[in-house]
């Protein structure tokens, strides 16, 4: 019995299970050391020359919207590899930052492999959604937001009490606790605000963040329905908008 009580003490210290959370975050990490968006590989040369081979890069492995819908093969397949890829150093760390807080108890709660493919196709109907509604767009969209998005929904339905740690700019960014079912749902919010703001087309996709948070919510809701919603210990985490 005393065995029992120290081995859930210690898993408890340890914290969720989330390879696949953590595995991602390596993932995203590692394709953008290696790509030019990075900076860091001297291959990829230097001013104009960086620039270029950014927007190749870009245009290779990210959506663009106007050749999505052409039948192509590559075309299809990347809103799948475009959550891997990020445009900068502040647009990755944010987005790893909400995967890392809100991740491994959403992929704890789900299992990994149930995890794993609700992250990439939530992610890519994200994209999708996206590029339908820009179809005629040619400019490139990259980043794991939508995919992102779809955890904060998931997480929202699941853990509707966890407190969430927000630092919030009008109070000074004094970090203040709610509870998931107040911060989630205003993050929403300012995302659907944005939305109706953005009346230049492509560049933040808010609308993929609606997209994803809405298909994560009703997801958790259909999979594991009402009686299966638990009251987790409290979970750090920013309340914000992430660039996708």
């Amino acid at each position: 019995m005393i065995g029992n009580w120290s081995g859930t003490v210690r898993k408890a210290l340890r914290g969720p299970s989330a390879p696949v959370t953590y595995g991602l975050i390596a993932v995203c990490c590692l394709v953008f050391v290696i790509g030019p968006a990075s900076g860091l590989d001297p291959a990829y040369g230097t001013g104009d020359g960086l620039m270029a081979a950014q927007r190749a890069y870009f245009r290779r492995w990210g959506v663009v919207p106007v050749e999505l819908f052409t039948g192509s093969a590559r075309a299809v397949l990347t809103p799948a590899t475009a959550l891997f890829v990020h445009g900068s150093w502040v647009h990755l760390l944010g987005n790893m930052l909400f995967l890392y807080v809100f991740g491994a108890m959403t992929e704890e709660r789900m299992g990994r492999v149930e995890f794993t493919f609700f992250y990439v196709c939530c992610g890519y109907l994200a994209l999708l959604g996206y590029a339908a509604a820009h179809s005629g767009s040619p400019q490139s969209l990259v980043g794991a937001s939508g995919a992102i998005s779809a955890v904060l929904g998931a997480f929202l339905y699941l853990f509707p009490r966890a407190r969430v740690t927000s630092l919030l700019p009008f109070l000074f960014f004094l970090p203040l606790r709610f509870p998931a079912w107040v911060v989630l749902p205003f993050w929403a919010a300012l995302q659907w605000i944005a939305v109706g703001r953005a009346a230049q087309g492509p560049g933040v996709a808010y609308l993929a963040h609606l997209v994803g948070f809405g298909l994560g919510f009703g997801y958790a809701w259909a999979r594991f329905g009402r009686t299966t919603r638990v009251r987790p210990a409290p979970a750090p985490a920013p309340e914000g908008e992430n660039q996708p």
